[in-house]
Order: structure tokens, then sequence, then C-alpha cells
């Protein structure tokens, strides 16, 4: 799994002009699953993201996690997070996993930080999205996950 996380003031996602998902302050996750990818993978990643300590303390140092700031998550899937750039003009999506396979593992991933006591908004599976923010920092990080274990 290969997810761009962004520390927002707000965020929202909408489908056909209707918001979906919303959130204040908190961790935008733009999530993108690989053929492969297993549950385990799912678990990794939000145990790490429940953690991710990049929210500021009261003197100003990234020390606190989303959850120590009172913040949300707003976890859209976005397949393109795997396109292959590395040949021609167009990118190759043969790593992203098929929507069968990759739904469930976004679910799981939501399901586990929703456990992990995070309030969570999501986009819409399979929908073409809008994705608006404000990002906070700017603080924009890239995560990857594989065999239950962030590289």
């Amino acid at each position: 799994m290969r997810a761009v996380v962004q520390r927002v003031s707000w965020a929202r996602v909408r489908v056909g002009g209707e918001t979906v998902g919303e959130i204040g302050p908190g961790l935008l996750v733009l999530v993108g699953v690989a053929a492969g990818d297993a549950p385990a993978d799912a678990a990794a990643l939000a145990e790490k993201l429940s953690g991710l300590r990049i929210f500021p303390d009261d003197e100003g140092r990234m020390n606190r996690s989303v959850a120590e700031a009172r913040g949300a998550v707003l976890v859209v899937s976005q397949f393109t997070l795997l396109g292959d750039l590395r040949r021609g003009r167009r990118p190759s999506f043969t790593e992203a996993a098929p929507p069968e396979l990759a739904e469930p593992l976004v679910d799981r991933l939501v399901e586990r930080l929703r456990r992990a006591g995070l309030p969570c908004a999501t986009g819409r599976f399979r929908a073409h999205m809008e994705v608006e923010l404000l990002n906070d920092g700017p603080v924009t990080l890239v995560l990857e996950v594989g065999e239950g274990r962030v590289r």
C-alpha cells in the first residue's frame, strides 16, 4: 500500500457536487492498494497513521499524533498512486490491485483507524471525486507498507 499523508486544517471530498466526506483539522490520506497487498498491510498502515507524530506540541515541535491533537482522518482511495511512469508518457496501472481486492483493504484501514478511536471520513470507492484541502504547514509525507510492515 502506498499513502500520501497530508496534515490539513480541513479537507473534504465531493462526488457529483455532494460532499461525501469532510473533516476539520487532521490527516488527509490518499491511499493506493497494490496487487499483492494483504490485510496485514492495512493494519500496519493504520497503526503507523494513528501514531504518526506530525502535529505541533505546545512548543511548536512535531510531537503529537492525530489523536493527541484531537484531529480526524479523511481516507480517499486513489489507485493512481500506483502509476508507473518509467516508460513512455502514459502511466501504467498494472501494479494497482483490482477494485474488488482493493476496496476491502481500504475498508479495513478505515475500520482499524476507527477502532483506534479516530473520527474517520471517507471518499467513495470507484467514483470520480473532487478533493479539496488546506494543507497545514505544509506537511506532506509518503508511506509505503508491504508484507505487514512500513518500508
